[in-house]
């Protein structure tokens, strides 16, 4: 076992009691650190290469609402995930960013051991970064599995968390008409 990932889950199986020659758990190290590569591969990633030149001139100054952008993280708390949705709204100042790449920032970040205030905060500004924005607004909302399985136990618990740069921090018109938005 060359990966220091695996031979680390070999000896969390080890250190809980199991034994990892067990049938079903034989490939488990190699299984557990595929996954927490994939799951926090957002290290890998930066800004740039993540919007690839996909951001374009454009003459519209109205706002744009993308909603609903599902997301998957893990606390750095307790490395548990937790799973929401993220709402992005932006007024262009001459330049849109690609679709896709809403999801694609939304992932990157989401793809680190994070916290759901710091994560917010984050996509905020890599679309502020990236477009160049007159104002950009985030709302996450996700269940936390460390709050549900473990701790309290609560199941039915959400957190919400928001970050508005620009216009939709300086102006509660811009502000409203973006949470309306989130509305319908």
């Amino acid at each position: 076992m060359n990966n220091p990932l695996q031979q680390s889950y070999r000896n969390i199986i080890e250190l809980l009691g199991e034994n990892p020659e067990r049938e079903g758990l034989v490939d488990t190290p190699s299984r557990a650190a595929k996954a927490m590569q994939f799951l926090t591969e957002g290290y890998t990633q930066d800004l740039e290469t993540v919007t690839n030149n996909a951001v374009f001139s454009s003459d519209t100054d109205e706002m744009v609402l993308v909603r609903d952008i599902e997301l998957y993280s893990l606390c750095e708390h307790h490395v548990l995930p937790f799973i929401g949705t993220c709402h992005i709204g932006y007024i262009p100042n001459g330049k849109v960013l690609g679709l896709s790449k809403f999801a694609r920032i939304v992932n990157m970040y989401a793809r680190r051991l994070q916290i759901q205030e710091n994560l917010t905060r984050q996509i905020a500004e890599a679309i502020q970064t990236a477009t160049g924005a007159k104002g950009v607004g985030v709302i996450i909302q996700a269940q936390h599995m460390c709050m549900m399985m473990r701790g309290v136990q609560k199941q039915n618990s959400n957190m919400r968390t928001s970050v508005m740069l620009g216009s939709f921090r300086d102006s509660d018109k811009t502000r409203n008409e973006f949470l309306q938005l989130l509305k319908d």
